[in-house]
């Protein structure tokens, strides 16, 4: 057995609560607490809740006798003097003290057992005061108080449960594991604690498995070039994933945190996190530590090649400028990668490529395309195209529009340019109308001036339209009040007839329509065709990301035959939603060399 000063590397396992009394020696554990910790906070609400846990762990129906409730990570360095210097796990491994203490309590002196050690650099009369806590006692400092609370709230709470406490205990010792992290002699505990605390930063699946698989490799007798192998294959993955082109293609999680290898991970073990292992934060270092146990290094290389198999699958589609678009698009909408996972090692690459417009199919236009011929399949998206409406399928045409966007960058062959998924989810995307809606005038009447200020400038110096011009001049120079309430609604139809807008009918239809960021589309209230274009040209010449099919309408590309530029005509929005019937038509159809 390795003495515990010949620890060297970092190395990682599954510790049951009983093994953390005694180390290696046999001896009972002593833990430092350094300086830099905080003192013990858990309040008695956190102590009751373990204990309720544990108690609804031990009364599960299907409870297996593999079966163990697990806490978060304890993280040590062990001292030149064979002590534990406590990292991390703090809090933890004073409540599980405490709670030992109490079945010490109830026995007898000559039957309690050895406990560890607490020491706390900070407070060198703890263990005067564990002997005898008293209410005056915890009024010393503020350890002493919320330590006085926890044992106030065990001692109440095991009152209640008094015929379980054998079982509790049995449970606590045996079937509680603490997943133990020792840090490697280079480590510096102090930068640890500082990562780990620093805005509570937990150890992530990812770190502890990784620590698995080294350890592993390490373990045999020439496994350091094989620890160094997969270290460095490791880092290489890490930094692939750290491209947000390739990350956004394959996440809607914004809010991960700095290792994003874990999606993998999970990826590989989703099979087996099931039942319990779903809702536990660290289940996928669960089913990997399973997986590894008793392993040797070779069966451990075999683990690591499903991971690195994983990566390169998903390496393929994005390399793949068609497999991108549909499977990011897919991703997109919340269909889950591993089931993609699964039915590519199903299927060759034609059969998988018409799977997956099967479901983008079902999930833009709905219904089965492999029970459609090409007719059926025509008149299925034209009618969904000119029946949804904005007032209650808001998602639906979110949907619609951009898959759009994707089928128009496929179309052309020729061209290398990719969508945007980076930029696209970094932004919260409204349904945008092309030309104003008449229902949705300004109230305000400082966005009345700013509504009527940003059309001034585009309205055609013709002379039929001085009068109008005048007119609004006028207004921007009444105060608030009655007098500019009444104004206001004969002056806001006169400027929309004059951009022929608000009286054309079909507002809420797919026509009028498009994929605007939320920021750029509500900067502008409502504004018309001509105002909001200018905008878009300026985020666009700004190199501001813009969907194309959104640059394209406001450049009236859809449009035969471009009379006014500044102006949205119904045949201007009648073409508009031809064009994506017909795009979204030839890529169910042909979808750029995707074909079966």
């Amino acid at each position: 057995m390795k003495n515990p000063t010949d620890m060297k590397e970092t190395s990682i396992s599954l510790r049951p609560v009983k093994a953390l009394l005694t180390d290696d020696t046999g001896e009972p554990a002593r833990y430092w607490i350094p300086a830099y910790q905080r003192g013990y906070r858990w309040t008695p609400l956190q102590v009751t809740q373990l204990l309720d846990d544990i108690r609804d762990f031990i009364r599960r129906s299907n409870l297996q006798p593999e079966h163990y409730y697990c806490l978060q990570p304890l993280v040590i360095k062990v001292m030149s003097d064979g002590r534990f210097e406590v990292v991390d796990g703090q809090q933890r491994l004073t409540t599980l003290f405490l709670i030992l203490r109490h079945f010490n309590e109830r026995l007898a002196e000559p039957y309690r057992s050895k406990l560890y050690s607490l020491d706390y650099e900070t407070r060198p009369s703890l263990d005067e005061f564990l002997e005898d806590p008293s209410e005056d006692a915890s009024s010393e400092n503020i350890d002493f108080f919320h330590l006085y609370r926890a044992i106030q709230a065990i001692e109440q709470w095991f009152a209640k449960h008094e015929s379980e406490v054998e079982d509790i205990k049995s449970a606590l010792l045996n079937k509680t594991k603490v997943i133990w992290f020792t840090l490697s002699d280079s480590d510096n505990p102090v930068d640890a604690f500082t990562r780990l605390n620093m805005g509570k930063i937990p150890l992530t699946n990812d770190e502890l498995i990784r620590a698995l698989f080294l350890r592993l490799a390490a373990d045999e007798d020439n496994g350091h070039g094989l620890a160094l192998r997969i270290a460095h294959e490791w880092d290489q993955l890490e930094k692939a994933l750290q491209q947000d082109a390739f990350w956004y293609f394959l996440s809607n999680d914004r809010a991960l945190g700095h290792n994003r290898i874990g999606l993998i991970f999970e990826l590989v073990a989703s099979n087996e996190l099931t039942g319990q292992l779903k809702q536990d934060d660290y289940g996928t270092f669960h089913v990997f530590s399973e997986r590894l146990k008793s392993q040797s290094a070779e069966q451990g290389w075999q683990g690591w090649l499903e991971v690195k198999q994983t990566f390169m699958a998903l390496e393929e589609w994005y390399e793949d400028r068609e497999l991108f678009h549909v499977v990011g698009f897919l991703i997109h909408q919340g269909v889950a990668i591993n089931g993609l996972l699964e039915s590519a090692r199903k299927r060759r690459k034609g059969d998988l490529a018409r799977e997956l417009l099967c479901q983008a199919f079902k999930e833009a236009i709905g219904g089965d395309l492999r029970k459609l011929d090409e007719q059926e399949l025509r008149e299925t998206i034209r009618d969904r195209c000119e029946s949804i409406s904005y007032v209650k399928q808001r998602e639906a045409i979110r949907t619609i529009l951009l898959l759009f966007n994707l089928a128009t960058l496929l179309e052309n062959q020729r061209s290398n340019m990719r969508f945007q998924f980076d930029s696209f989810k970094g932004e919260k995307w409204d349904i945008e109308h092309v030309r104003s809606i008449e229902r949705h005038r300004p109230v305000r009447h400082n966005e009345r001036k700013a509504w009527f200020e940003g059309c001034r400038g585009y309205i055609p110096s013709r002379e039929d339209n001085q009068e109008l011009v005048t007119s609004i001049d006028g207004f921007l120079e009444l105060a608030q009040g009655e007098e500019a309430g009444t104004e206001f609604d004969s002056l806001y139809d006169r400027v929309l007839a004059c951009f022929r807008e608000g009286d054309e009918g079909g507002e809420d239809g797919l026509s009028n329509l498009t994929l605007l960021d939320r920021s750029t589309n509500r900067s502008y209230k409502n504004a018309v065709f001509a105002v909001k274009r200018q905008r878009l040209l300026e985020l666009d010449k700004s190199g501001t990301f813009v969907p194309l099919c959104t640059r394209n309408v406001f450049l009236k590309c859809y449009s035969v035959q471009v009379k006014d530029i500044i102006f949205w005509s119904m045949q201007d929005a009648e073409e508009y939603e031809e064009a994506i019937i017909k795009t979204l038509s030839r890529f169910f159809l042909q979808s750029g060399g995707m074909e079966a």
